[in-house]
């Protein structure tokens, strides 16, 4: 139907409804900050994204479009005069009021996603301030530089690398060293920050979900050191530690499909499966426990983004693709499946991302196979360090899941591949 629609009526009807829709999210913003007056209403919006539409339709590389913004421009600083008169100082206003007059031209030049992008943008800069300002003054001064400092080594020294092979038992290239490690560091990162600065009082669940995307192994750490004092939270404690074995099984699914596609298409339905049942068991749990997941919270604080961290990381990476390079020269697959077994009881990122980043000498499917073994046994990890850490009846559901996730992983992928 809309392939009738002639495009440019099309673009001219999406930058009115943009426009508008803009415009109310404006008035609410004056109103929730009891601003008496702004530069204009609902159709003034309305209006200037039609004023802007017209202009770049009529001429877009001539002076028109240019004298339009131009004049809207010294209205709009009359009126910040005006209003820095009653010591009103905000910018926000007049910065919408342009971007709405650049809705026109983004319709007709750019595609629909990066319009519709553009608006909601417009709407959350509207919408958002609390969160945007309560974010910005909890936000602490040393996690800027240390965003800094990784925007400098992902942005500057990672193009710098060559993308040659280290040496003949090192089959993995300095590039994909570096590259994996901004990979982990990144995706750890994202979760570091929506657990320290977005959900800082967060229950147990909430926890697993955003410690298991951090690091499983650590979040069932603190989670089980937690639970030890809550031997009656059994619904609670369990969801959380199965929660967060879900949520590793999405960050690697994730970070293999960024790094090797083909490998990710493999390990997809077996992946997907767990997380899903997993999701399921966490439902039942809580359905059946009749627990409050708003109580009790577990705090995660090692940051992911340290160069010490990162350079920890590096040198592990080199390591197990040293040991992993040696026992398949020596031994073979059934060398690669023994020690996936056995490094499941360490950090296995750096482990399977020298497999997904290295050049060995053995087919995709015993990578693969590999892959799902080492989190199996790192399921067995976990399962002991929740019965250790713990010592009481509230984990035992999530150790008979974490047991019974392990031999599914090792019956799969010995039979499978």
């Amino acid at each position: 139907m809309l392939e009738s629609v002639p495009p440019l009526l099309l673009n001219f009807l999406l930058t009115i409804v943009f426009s508008f829709i803009v415009g109310l999210e404006f008035h609410n913003y004056l109103k929730s900050n009891q601003f008496q007056f702004g530069f204009g209403s609902i159709r003034t919006f309305v209006l200037i994204g039609m004023f802007g539409f017209i202009l770049f339709q009529l001429n877009p590389n001539a002076p028109f479009f240019v004298l339009g913004i131009a004049v809207l421009g010294v209205m709009l600083g009359i009126f910040y005069w005006r209003q820095s008169a009653l010591k009103h100082y905000s910018l926000l206003e007049i910065i919408i009021a342009l971007l709405v007059f650049l809705i026109g031209p983004v319709a007709v030049t750019f595609p629909s996603w990066f319009l519709v992008s553009f608006v909601v943008l417009l709407i959350l800069m509207l919408g958002e301030k609390p969160v945007i300002h309560q974010f910005s003054e909890n936000l602490a001064t040393n996690e800027i530089v240390t965003l800094a400092k990784f925007l400098i080594i992902s942005g500057v020294i990672l193009p710098l690398l060559p993308d040659k092979q280290i040496a003949e038992l090192l089959p993995v290239t300095y590039y994909k060293v570096w590259l994996a490690v901004l990979v982990v560091s990144g995706f750890s990162y994202l979760s570091y920050l929506a657990q320290t600065y977005l959900f800082k009082t967060r229950g147990l669940l909430l926890t697993g979900l955003l410690g298991g995307l951090y690091s499983s192994t650590a979040a069932t750490v603190v989670i089980s050191r937690r639970a030890q004092h809550l031997k009656d939270d059994w619904a609670n404690v369990s969801s959380a530690l199965i929660m967060a074995t879900a949520m590793m099984y999405l960050r690697l699914l994730v970070i293999i499909f960024l790094l090797d596609n083909s490998i990710g298409k493999n390990l997809f339905v077996a992946f997907f499966s767990f997380i899903i049942f997993s999701c399921i068991a966490v439902i039942g749990l809580l359905y059946f426990g009749k627990r409050d997941i708003r109580k009790q919270s577990a705090e995660m604080s090692q940051h992911p983004l340290e160069l010490p961290t990162a350079l920890l990381f590096a040198s592990m990476f080199v390591l197990f693709t040293f040991i992993t390079q040696t026992v398949i020269s020596h031994f073979g697959d059934h060398g690669l499946n023994f020690l996936s077994v056995v490094v499941g009881f360490t950090d296995i990122d750096p482990f399977i991302l020298s497999l997904l980043s290295g050049k060995y000498s053995v087919p995709e499917n015993a990578i693969v196979a590999a892959v799902i073994i080492a989190s199996g046994s790192n399921n067995l990890l976990k399962a002991v360090y929740a019965s250790l850490l713990t010592r009481n009846r509230s984990v035992v559901l999530a150790v008979i899941w974490q047991l019974l996730l392990s031999v599914i992983s090792f019956l799969y992928a010995f039979y499978e591949f």
